[in-house]
């Protein structure tokens, strides 16, 4: 039995009331999807199936962390993961992807099987920049186009405006010579 089978709920026969089911998703998923983003992590998903007559809503809670690869050190991190999305299976005569949140599948189908949904808000709710935490206080002194602020010391005069390094005013001294 392969690790995502696991993710499989048969919705044949199932009334049209609310389910709730509960996954844990380790390095072994991670392992059995064909991905190269995350090879490790931890996370546990809480989903609540709502069927109705014509539908199937997925509300999906998934906690927990996954292994990241530092983009600026290459250090290995854990990236914490919280996130909810929602994803409707509108039953139909064919299977079709109408949107990233509303698929339709065939009046016949018997068993849905969630893991690919999982990986993808997974995937979905990580930065695009992968920063160690080490160096995320960092980031949050630059400004919008990327150049870095420079804090001045809480010791100094906050009169002065001039918004330029003391070191660099030092060097342009040097050079007005």
């Amino acid at each position: 039995m392969t690790p995502l089978r696991a993710y499989d709920i048969h919705i044949a026969g199932l009334d049209t009331k609310q389910y709730e089911y509960d996954f844990t998703s380790d390095n072994s998923f991670f392992a059995s999807l064909d991905q190269e983003l995350i090879e490790k992590g931890n996370v546990q998903t809480h989903l609540i199936l709502d069927k109705s007559e014509t539908m199937i809503r997925l509300d999906f809670h998934i906690t927990g962390f996954v292994e990241q690869t530092c983009d600026r050190c290459l250090d290995a991190y854990e990236e914490p993961v919280d996130t909810r999305q929602t994803m409707l299976l509108k039953f139909g005569d064919h299977n079709e992807e109408l949107s990233d949140e509303i698929e339709l599948i065939e009046r016949n189908t018997t068993t849905i099987n969630v893991a690919r949904y999982i990986f993808e808000f997974i995937s979905l709710s990580l930065p695009m920049k992968r920063l160690h935490p080490r160096f995320r206080d960092e980031e949050e002194g630059d400004d919008e186009n990327g150049k870095i602020i420079y804090r001045s010391d809480p010791d100094e005069n906050e009169d002065d405006t001039s918004g330029v390094d003391p070191r660099w005013a030092a060097l342009r001294k040097l050079s007005d010579n």
